[in-house]
C-alpha cells in the first residue's frame, strides 16, 4: 500500500510538472523543464524498482546537450547583434562620401508638377537641365541660373518644349553646367553626397539630398 500511495503522489507530481498550459502556453520545454522531470522521477521512483543507472545517464547526457545547445543559441545571438552593430557603425564612414541610387528618373503623372533635387559639386555660371523620355527623346528643358554648389531643388511643371502636358511616364533627367572656370561638367539625377547617418528600429537610413533612405537602396558609394 505505502508503495501504492508514492506511485501515486509521483504521478500527481509529473502532471503538474508537466502541465504546460499555465506555465508554458506554447508548450514548449527547456532545459529546466527537463531537469525538473528527471528530479521528480528520481524523488518519486519505487524504491523496490529504481530506475535503471543506463537510463539516467541517457538522460543526464541528453540534458546536458540541450544545454549546451541553449548556450550556443545564446552566444551566436549576441555575436549576431554585435556584428550587426558593427556593421551600422561602420557606415559612419561613408558620410562625405558619394551615394548612387541606381537611377536618373522620376516618375511623372499629366497636369502635375514634378520636383526633384540635383547636386553640382561646383557652383554654377549657366547651364540647362534635359528631360527625356524613355526612349531618350528631349521632352523638355529647364534654364539654370547662376547657383552655388550643392544640392538644389527643382520643379518641372510637366509641360514640354510643344507647349503640351507631357503624358504619364518615367522621365531622365540631367543637367548640363558651367562652372566658374569655364569647364562644362554634367550631373544627374540620383548621385547626391551622403550627409549623415540614421539608425531606426534596427535599420539604417542615409541622408542623400533633403531625404534619408534604406542603406540598401544605395547601389555604389565613392
Amino acid at each position: 500500500m505505502a508503495v501504492s500511495a508514492t506511485n501515486n503522489n509521483a504521478s500527481t507530481t509529473l502532471s503538474a510538472a508537466t502541465d504546460t498550459s499555465k506555465v508554458n502556453p506554447k508548450g514548449i520545454l527547456g532545459k529546466d523543464d527537463f531537469l525538473k522531470l528527471l528530479l521528480t522521477q528520481l524523488q518519486y521512483q519505487d524504491p523496490t524498482a529504481p530506475t535503471d543507472t543506463e537510463k539516467i545517464l541517457s538522460q543526464t547526457s541528453q540534458l546536458a546537450a540541450l544545454e549546451s545547445s541553449d548556450n550556443t543559441n545564446k552566444a551566436l545571438e549576441k555575436l549576431s547583434k554585435s556584428l550587426s552593430s558593427s556593421q551600422q557603425f561602420s557606415t559612419i564612414a561613408a558620410i562625405g562620401k558619394m551615394a548612387d541610387l541606381g537611377g536618373d528618373t522620376i516618375l511623372h503623372k499629366e497636369s502635375e508638377k514634378s520636383a526633384f533635387e540635383l547636386y553640382f559639386p561646383e557652383d554654377v555660371t549657366s547651364g540647362t537641365i534635359d528631360i527625356k523620355d524613355k526612349s531618350g527623346n528631349s521632352v523638355a528643358s529647364i534654364k539654370l541660373d547662376a547657383q552655388s554648389a550643392g544640392v538644389h531643388q527643382f520643379s518641372w511643371d510637366g509641360i514640354d518644349s510643344a507647349g503640351n502636358a507631357a503624358k504619364d511616364g518615367i522621365y531622365e533627367i540631367k543637367a548640363n553646367y558651367t562652372n566658374t572656370k569655364g569647364d562644362s561638367l554634367e550631373t544627374q539625377l540620383g548621385k547626391y553626397p551622403i550627409e549623415s547617418v540614421r539608425f531606426d528600429n534596427g535599420s539604417t537610413l542615409v541622408k542623400v539630398g533633403s531625404n534619408y533612405v534604406p542603406l540598401e537602396n544605395i547601389k555604389e558609394v565613392y
